[in-house]
Formats: structure tokens, C-alpha cells, sequence
């Protein structure tokens, strides 16, 4: 017998208790050691803030290679290892080997191949990226690209349990790194560019039995949402979404193949005990075979973790025209915004915007541009929440078959999956971004289970009438919604930020440089170019008492899906091989790690 919604959180109230879930105990030993990094984030903040401060402004110029290792895997290195005690755990892009490398012998202690079926590949749309593994329970947490999720020993790579999260053969690959929350592994799933439908589900970190599942889009139930206590922002205030608050937004059933995946990465409250997360584009990018809001892709969730009830959502970009996905990272931290303590939620999307949300309420309290060309909107009404959009760069409006020409930001974003960082300090996030424009031709497309769902032509090249590149790295005042300051790049920054406490702040670069600038200014320090573009996230560790700060190389990723995947044609890579062309220039393929440190 199928239960009701109220039946289901009755339910699943009966076998958790109520406030926060218990923590694992490995990961919050781990966790509170400053010279592990033992999450994606180092945190469950996703603040990307190291409190070690052996580097330093004044001696970071100094950095020298401190050892490398190769993964002999080509194609995007997306994230970042993890570090708790002597052992780092190193991941490769498919087909996600593994590695469990003993940081004072460098000997490698034991190698995971998972064995996948090749086909798997042509399933995954822009580059076989992985974002990297989890920990907890002293376990790794491997989500393979064939959305299998596996539990592996971390003293000897055995493989525990495993789960299957969706079935490639429909597009239902996987990307995003797995977090552990609790007593729970979180994962998403990718394919929106396949008609698949998004869902974040909840696995028992000891048994990989199923906790719960909740979808982006269709009926309350399903999609885990109490119509009379699920709150959204509307009118200048926040009240209930209502009942069937996805299904009144799409024609028909299409919200059975509607999107809004769940590829990015997720935070935790534990005092709150909720999950935030965001989830992307709906199917198809042919805003007119779609009409409607399309809730619940393109929204902030604000999920309980015990249950899977959302507490809160925000839609970004109703009825996306433009494939802004809303699946960057959620930032959580206590900042002032506009002259008042707030427990914030911080989110650069995809759309240009940067939304400053109280991440208890999920009240809407700043929304403003972080790069200024972004021109399909002009500004997001506070009392609404909806962005205002410009007629002229409306996909929609101008219809199938027409070329929009001269939209910002490009569909790749303002910013991408590449995570931002937050510095206490200084109160401000040292966000990576694209500064990229796009021409955008939707075309009527039909739906074929198991194979691509787009319906549009992309063309992309630099922002015009700019500094002439693709990229900046920004400091941005999420209490007044400002640029602090801007370091224009050569092409986009696509590798995830490290703040530290030595006010020294890294981030890599596509043709592959490692950076180190100051905290205040961000006037560069020092720079290294790796062996590969990086498009992996910077991260730190303490080990034999000394700071080590590392990061992977290997080109691929959206950006470079032209190098990564052999591809030649200017449209292929959806826009970005004409856009990106001149990577080649700079760099070449190849999957390696290079740590740095500050010799004696």
C-alpha cells in the first residue's frame, strides 16, 4: 500500500529521534583536526577555510613541488583527495580508480579499480569528471560513474556495500562527490540533459540500506514536500507552497523527464540538521516545449536530513531558457548582512546572481549580479524573488529556430561547479568565475529514453567590451551584494578556492597555474604551472608537523571537453570547443597531483 505524504513523515519521525542525527564518530574526530582534510570542503560548511597557517603572505612566494603523483587516468580532474592522519586518498575521472597512498612513505597501500561497462561514457555529458570521495565510519565513499554507490574499507579498499542510485542505460549517471551527514551518505545524480529526473537520496552509512529519496520534480509526496509547512519566499514573505506546487508548473507529464539533477555539492547545518543543495536545469533547453515555472528545477532545497522533508525552497530561474543550472555549492556562514547578524546561506549561480538567503527561514535578503555583463535579466525582484528578464535575450520569447544572440552569462555560468571559499577574517567569499557570453538557438527535440534531450545550438566566446579574457577571480561582500575586488584571467577560473589563516588565498587556472594571492588585494604572490589546466579544487593538510598545499592537473571539465574528448567542430561540447579553442595553446591532457610546501 502506497502512504501519504503525512503518513510517510509519521513514519520516518517514528524511527529517527527528533532534532539533529547522530554523528559519525570517525568523521567528527577527523573533522576536528585542522591538519586532516577529511570532507570535499574540508568542512560541512563548504567554506573551503583551512585554520593552518604555516604559509603565509609574506612566505608564500617560497613554495616549492614537494612530491607529485600520477593517476595515469586522462580526461577532467575535478575535486580534491582527502587526508585524515597518514593516509591521503587520491580519485581518478572515469573510470573512478581509487587510490590509499601512505603519506610518510608515499607507498601506495591499495588500489581500487572498479570494473564499469564502457558504454557508460557516452552517457555523461560534458566530460567523465568525478568531484571526489567521502569519509566516515572508516569508510571511502566511492560514487562510481555508473551511479553504483560504494563503501569501501579505508585500511584496505574492500568493498563493504554497495548501492545502485540510477540507471545509466536512461542517462542516470553519476558526477558529484557523495557526502556523509550524520549517519547518513547523501548523493545526487546527473543527466538532465537526458530527460532524467532529479532526485537527492539518503543512504544508512553502515549498511547502504535506503533512508530516503527525495525528487526535484512531481507530486508532493515523491518530491518529499508537506504542502502546509514547506516554505518558499513570495509576496515579500515566506508561506507554504501548497499542494502540487511542481505538478501545476509543467504540461502534462513532463515532469516524469523534467530534470532539475542533483550533480553539485552539498552542506550541513548540524545544529539546524538540515541539507542544502540545488538542482539543475529542467528538460529540455527548448524553453517552448516546457511552458511553466517548472518547479522544482533550478531551486535552493533545505532539506531535514533525518526525514528528506524539505523545510525550504527557492526557485533561482523559472522556467530556465538558458540552461543556468542551480546546482553550485550552498556556503553556510554567520555574516552581516545589511547591519544584522544572520545565519546565512550563500549561493553564486549559475545565472549570474549571488543570493544571500537566511538559512534558517530561507527568507530572500540579497540577489545581485557578481559579474557585471550578466544582461538576460536586469535585476531579481525582492518581493517576488523572480529575476526581471530582458525581452531581447529571452529564449523563450524570441522562439525555436531564432539565434539569441549576445546573452550573459554563457550556459556554462557565471560560475560552474567550481566551489567558492569563505574567509572569517575578512568576512567576504573568493569566488572563481567565467566571464563568457553566448549565442543561444533552441530547436524542437523528442524525447528518447537513453539518449540525449537538449533541443539547442550554443555558440561562446569572451565577455565583448571587457578585459579581453574569459575569467575573474572575485572577492565579494555577500552582506551589501558588491565586488570587493577582481583579478581578471585568460579563460575561466575553473578550479574550486582555499582560503587559510596564513591570509593567503589559492585557485588554479585553465592553462594550468596554481595561485597564491593576498588575502586583502588579491595581488598574486606566487604561481606554478602544472603539468595539465586545472579544473580540481585546491586543499591543505598538515603531515610531520609541516603544511602541504595541493591540488590536481588534467584538463576536461565543460571548458575543456574540446581537449579532453578529441572534439574539433565549434558547436560540439554544447558551445564550448569554439569558445575554449585557443586551451590547446596553453596546456595538454594528462591526470597528475603536485603538492607544494614551504622548505625548511
Amino acid at each position: 500500500m502506497k502512504l501519504s505524504l503525512k503518513q510517510q513523515i509519521v513514519a520516518a519521525c517514528a524511527c529517527v529521534c527528533s532534532g539533529a542525527a547522530l554523528a559519525d564518530a570517525a568523521l567528527e574526530k577527523a573533522m576536528q583536526d585542522p591538519g586532516n582534510w577529511a570532507a570535499q570542503a574540508g568542512d560541512n560548511y563548504n567554506q573551503r577555510y583551512s585554520t593552518l597557517n604555516q604559509i603565509t603572505a609574506e612566505n608564500a612566494a617560497k613554495l616549492q613541488v614537494a612530491w607529485t603523483f600520477s593517476t595515469g587516468v586522462l580526461r577532467g580532474h575535478e575535486g580534491s583527495p582527502l587526508v585524515i592522519g597518514d593516509m591521503m586518498y587520491i580519485h581518478t575521472p572515469f573510470p573512478n580508480n581509487v587510490f590509499a597512498l601512505d603519506l610518510k612513505t608515499h607507498e601506495i597501500v591499495w588500489k581500487y579499480e572498479p570494473k564499469q561497462d564502457s558504454s557508460v561514457v557516452a552517457q555523461m555529458c560534458c566530460d567523465t569528471v568525478y568531484r571526489g570521495l567521502a569519509f566516515g565510519d572508516d569508510k571511502i565513499f566511492l560514487q562510481r560513474a555508473d551511479s553504483t554507490l560504494e563503501a569501501l574499507d579505508a585500511k584496505t579498499g574492500k568493498v563493504l556495500w554497495s548501492v545502485v542510485n540510477g540507471d545509466p542505460k536512461l542517462g542516470a549517471v553519476a558526477t558529484n562527490a557523495p557526502h556523509v551527514f550524520g549517519d547518513k551518505v547523501i548523493t545526487g545524480v546527473s543527466g538532465g540533459e537526458w530527460g532524467v529526473r532529479g532526485h537527492l537520496t539518503a543512504y544508512d552509512l553502515k549498511t547502504g540500506k535506503l533512508a530516503w529519496r527525495a525528487y526535484s520534480t512531481g507530486p508532493d509526496a515523491e518530491m518529499l514536500m508537506d504542502p502546509d509547512k514547506t516554505m518558499t519566499w513570495t509576496d515579500g514573505k515566506l508561506a507554504p507552497v501548497g499542494k502540487d506546487s511542481s505538478l501545476k508548473t509543467w504540461k502534462g507529464d513532463q515532469w516524469k523527464i523534467g530534470g532539475g539533477t542533483t550533480w553539485g555539492w552539498y552542506s550541513y547545518d548540524k545544529e539546524l540538521n538540515l541539507v542544502y543543495y540545488g538542482t539543475g536545469n529542467p528538460s529540455t533547453w527548448n524553453p517552448s516545449q516546457r511552458p511553466g515555472d517548472n518547479k522544482w528545477s533550478m531551486t535552493i532545497m533545505a532539506r531535514d536530513l533525518n526525514t528528506g522533508i524539505a523545510k525550504w525552497v527557492y526557485q533561482m530561474t523559472p522556467h530556465d531558457e538558458w540552461d543556468f543550472d542551480g546546482v553550485n555549492e550552498m556556503i553556510l556562514a554567520d555574516i552581516d548582512v545589511k547591519g544584522t547578524k544572520t545565519k546565512a546561506l550563500v549561493h553564486f549561480d549559475r545565472n549570474g546572481f549571488a543570493y544571500t538567503m537566511d538559512r534558517v527561514t530561507g527568507a530572500l535578503l540579497v540577489a545581485e549580479k557578481y559579474d557585471p555583463v550578466v544582461n538576460w535579466a536586469t535585476h531579481v525582484d525582492m518581493k517576488t524573488g523572480r529575476p526581471q528578464v530582458v525581452a531581447q535575450y529571452s529564449t523563450a520569447q524570441n522562439g525555436p529556430d531564432v539565434n539569441t544572440k549576445g546573452i550573459c552569462p554563457a550556459a556554462l555560468g557565471t560560475k560552474d561547479q567550481q566551489p567558492a571559499a569563505f574567509h572569517p577574517k575578512t568576512g567576504l567569499f573568493y569566488v572563481p568565475t567565467n566571464h563568457v557570453c553566448m549565442d543561444y538557438e533552441p530547436f524542437e527535440v523528442e524525447y528518447t529514453a537513453g539518449q540525449p534531450y537538449v533541443g539547442a545550438t550554443l555558440a561562446m566566446y569572451p565577455a565583448p567590451n571587457s578585459h579581453g579574457g574569459m575569467g575573474n577571480f572575485i572577492a565579494w561582500d555577500a552582506g551589501t551584494g558588491k565586488i570587493a575586488w577582481s583579478k581578471p584571467e585568460r579563460f575561466s577560473v575553473w578550479s574550486g578556492a582555499l582560503t587559510t589563516a596564513g591570509d593567503v588565498i589559492f585557485y588554479g587556472t585553465l592553462e594550468g597555474y596554481i595561485k597564491a594571492v593576498n588575502l586583502a588585494d588579491g595581488k598574486e604572490l606566487w604561481k606554478f604551472k602544472t603539468p595539465s589546466g586545472i579544473i580540481g579544487n585546491v586543499f591543505t593538510y598538515l603531515h610531520g608537523g609541516k603544511q602541504y598545499v595541493g591540488v590536481y592537473s588534467g584538463i576536461g571539465g565543460w571548458a575543456g571537453i574540446g581537449m579532453a574528448a578529441g572534439l574539433e567542430k565549434d558547436a560540439d561540447g554544447l558551445g564550448a570547443v569554439g569558445g575554449y579553442r585557443d586551451l590547446q595553446k596553453f596546456t595538454a591532457l594528462g591526470g597528475s597531483l603536485t603538492v607544494f610546501a614551504v622548505p625548511e
